[in-house]
Order: C-alpha cells, then structure tokens, then sequence
C-alpha cells in the first residue's frame, strides 16, 4: 500500500539560507513555488529525485516551543489509493484530516505519530506539478 516517502517539509526562518543549502550545496533543483491564498510566497518544492521532494515553507521562528519554528514540520508518505489509507488510519483511531485534494491538485490526509509528529499521506494527481516535472 505504502510507495514510499514523497517529501519532506521544513518551515525555514530565512528562506534565502536555506535554498542555498538545499539548491546550491546540496544541488536539488527548485521546481516551483506556491503562493497562499493572498497571493503572498508560502511555499518553494525542491526536487530531491524523481518522485522525492523537500518543501519550504516561508514564515518560521527560530524558537522551539511553538508550530512556528523553523524546522521539521511534517513528512509525507505516498499512497495508491487516499480513500483505503483514510479508512485505515481511521479504523485506527488516528486519523486528524480525511482526504481532500490540495492546491497541486494532490489528494491528502494526515495523521500523527504517537509523539505527536504529523504525517500526510498523498495520492499523487496526473495533473499535479509534482507528477509533470
């Protein structure tokens, strides 16, 4: 059922340090970015390889108490089917989010570990940016 892991995501403090982290030394290549529903910069996706990716969120705070520090903010798991996956988080009794399709057109749910760490499970979509890059 599980494919694999399809991205992970840091809410990053300076956006400039980190895509020189990630693009110019580690060489992952910057594919797109997506505004938030105000038009402002909310995310940049980096291609890790296919079908692995590293998103950058704008906005974090280099303080560790809250869900705004800069850091690990989730990590995503690629499913076939979104709906069987829901069902089964849900039979679980962990499921948070049932599926619903994202701004890249992505079906996803989510989770949360025991510690509290939040998982998104995608279904990938044939018209999403991450599947036509």
């Amino acid at each position: 059922m599980l494919k694999g892991i399809a991205h992970i995501a840091f809410v990053v403090s300076d956006m400039d340090k980190s895509l020189h982290f990630y693009s110019n030394i580690l060489g992952f290549k910057k594919i797109y970015e997506l505004p938030d529903d105000s038009g402002n910069p909310w995310l940049i996706y980096l291609k890790v390889r296919d079908g692995q990716f590293i998103e950058l969120f704008y906005g974090g705070e280099r303080r560790y108490t809250n869900a705004n520090a800069a850091g690990f903010e989730h990590y995503c798991f690629e499913v076939d089917d979104i709906y069987e996956m829901s069902n089964l988080l849900e039979k679980n009794g962990v499921l948070d989010v049932k599926p619903n399709q994202g701004k890249d057109y992505n079906f996803q749910c989510w989770a949360k570990d025991p510690d509290g760490n939040r998982i998104e499970f995608m279904q990938i979509d044939s018209r999403s940016p991450q599947n036509n890059c």
